[in-house]
């Protein structure tokens, strides 16, 4: 059906439906998995039902649905006969979805049942087929008696060659402009291969998949790279929540984990932090970097449990990760492993595994792709990240003058983020280029790294730092439950005592963060947000929102 080579998609699943057969693919959690023939056959099925829809190489073809078995068996369909998958967040507005839909061209989407109700008033003029994802039904063509047949299998033999393109992924990102990054075949598999060199996965590996498929980095390295190398993905079959994950850990037991750091923070503040305070001759000895140490080790086994036991690679990408928080989980022995990259680079640049994990580094490039800082000065230790590498997008759908904005001529790709080698070539990452603050003697500030330190202060969920007429002023989002809670115990009016333990706390954030960070980081004032902020799929704060 297809021509084998090296780094396609089709050509990856053809070789490991013959490796892995009889083992476990793609599953719901609680259900029992699709063995990888069972996959494989599925998706010739599927190209077969696209093939008399009259879907063609080189047509795009959207999914909008929650992770599912059939999410994955719809992606691998659409590139085995060389059309172009366009992946759409689960969070997209129907605004969104239609600009999605009119910009790519996109002729048929495959779409859960969950989400239909967002394409109720969707009109592009290039959608022509609309499927069900759940069973494959059509809801929507101008084609007359097709349905999906299990056992059916393509007429045709498709060619597909490294350098056709596979993928158009659109993010807002954190700069408000949607941009669709164009991915190559070569793009995916080559990132999914050399993702596998930074740690073993094999067979008998378990994945739990919690992030979105629709965005790059659970894609290539969530489901690409896991049916690569034969391992099992289990899917939640119900919205995400802490019930709900809990469950699944218990039930799957996972081995690799892919996560971002707004989960394991928020984990460590609501879970880990209460607990520890909670016994105040422990809490009186934390802060003795010995005695820490201990206390940390003892409840990272307490973590381990909680994640099933089997853990054995706990990824971290898609923002940086608060120092505090990484430095529990180190010292916890938590197999923790801290990843970089973007959509626009398939997406890992660089990466650790647990044994070789740092401090607040993301770990050397990834075997293949070429590192290097552009440095306004030559003293400079820190400088923009640019990369190079098989990796590196074809550009932006329709976009010629973007793309040339960010691939320079010789073929590097800017990041945009800032970053410093150590003398092993280990990559810290120290904010986005757009992001810093220029001080009033010419020092770069890094609002990431302050609002790291706000974020550990009691009572806070998150913050953004912005400049206001050359001062620094934190929007602070504090978690009112807690502060109610802690009211009970006091006299007067509820919403009087909260909102005065409120402003009590502004003014004691500001002094404890004031005598923490330099003083050309030091905040001006503090400013009470009173609802989450908005985020990106990888639960980025969209910063250029606020300011």
């Amino acid at each position: 059906m297809v021509e084998h080579n090296a780094f396609t998609l089709p050509s990856l699943l053809g070789r490991s439906v013959r490796e892995f057969g009889d083992n476990p693919a793609l599953s719901f959690v609680g259900e029992t998995p699709l063995t990888y023939s069972e996959v494989g056959k599925k998706v010739s099925a599927l190209v077969s039902f696209f093939e008399k829809l009259g879907i063609r190489p080189g047509d795009k073809v959207a999914i909008l649905s929650q992770n599912a078995p059939n999410w994955g068996i719809t992606y691998f369909a659409i590139t085995t006969m060389g059309a172009v998958v366009v992946p759409l967040l689960p969070d997209f507005t129907p605004v969104e979805i239609f600009n999605v839909l009119k910009h790519s061209e996109t002729s048929a989407i495959i779409v859960s049942n969950k989400l239909i109700h967002k394409l109720s008033e969707n009109d592009s003029p290039f959608l022509k087929h609309i499927i069900l994802l759940d069973d494959f039904s059509v809801i929507e063509t101008p084609v007359k008696e097709v349905i999906f047949t299990e056992n059916a299998s393509p007429e045709n033999e498709y060619k597909i060659r490294e350098s056709d393109l596979a993928a158009i992924i659109y993010t807002s990102g954190t700069t408000g402009k949607q941009k669709g990054v164009m991915l190559s075949h070569k793009n995916i598999s080559f990132n999914a291969y050399q993702g596998g060199t930074v740690q073993p996965i094999g067979p008998s590996d378990v994945f739990l998949s919690i992030l979105p498929l629709s965005h790059t980095y659970e894609n290539t390295l969530g489901l690409v790279l896991a049916v690569l190398k034969g391992a099992c993905v289990y899917y939640l079959n119900h919205p995400v929540s802490p019930s709900v994950i809990a469950e699944a850990l218990e039930k799957v037991r996972p081995t690799l984990i892919l996560t971002v750091p707004m989960i394991i923070e928020k984990m460590y503040r609501s879970k880990i932090l209460p607990g520890l305070r909670q016994n105040r001759l422990v809490w009186s000895l934390y802060h003795i970097p010995s005695v820490r140490k201990i206390i940390n080790k003892t409840a990272g086994k307490k973590l381990m449990a909680a994640f099933g036991g089997r853990v054995i690679f706990f990824g971290i990408g898609g923002a940086k990760l608060d120092p505090t928080v990484e430095q529990f989980l180190l010292e916890a022995r938590f197999p923790v492993a801290i990843g970089y990259g973007l959509t626009e680079t398939s997406p890992l640049l660089a990466g650790t595994n647990p044994r070789t994990a740092r401090f607040q580094s993301t770990g050397p490039a990834i075997e293949g792709v070429t590192l290097k800082l552009n440095l306004r000065d030559p003293q400079d230790e820190e400088g923009e990240i640019w990369a190079k590498g098989d990796n590196i997008m074809m550009g932006y759908y329709k976009d010629p003058n973007l793309t040339a904005e960010v691939i320079t001529p010789d073929g590097w790709f800017r990041t945009g983020d800032l970053g410093a080698f150590d003398k092993d070539g280990f990559l810290s990452i120290k904010g986005r280029l757009k992001n810093t603050i220029l001080g009033a003697n010419g020092e770069n500030i890094y609002p990431e790294e302050i609002e790291s330190v706000i974020n550990n202060f009691h009572h806070v969920i998150e913050s953004v730092v912005v400049e206001k007429k050359g001062k620094l002023v934190a929007l602070v989002y504090f978690n009112r439950e807690e502060i109610e809670k802690a009211c009970r115990l006091m006299v007067g009016e509820m919403s009087e005592k909260v909102e005065i333990r409120i402003e009590e706390l502004k003014q004691e954030l500001q002094k404890y963060v004031n005598t923490r960070v330099n003083k050309f980081s030091r905040l001006h004032a503090v400013v009470i947000h009173n609802d989450p902020f908005q985020k990106t799929a990888t639960q980025k704060i969209k910063r250029y929102l606020y300011f």
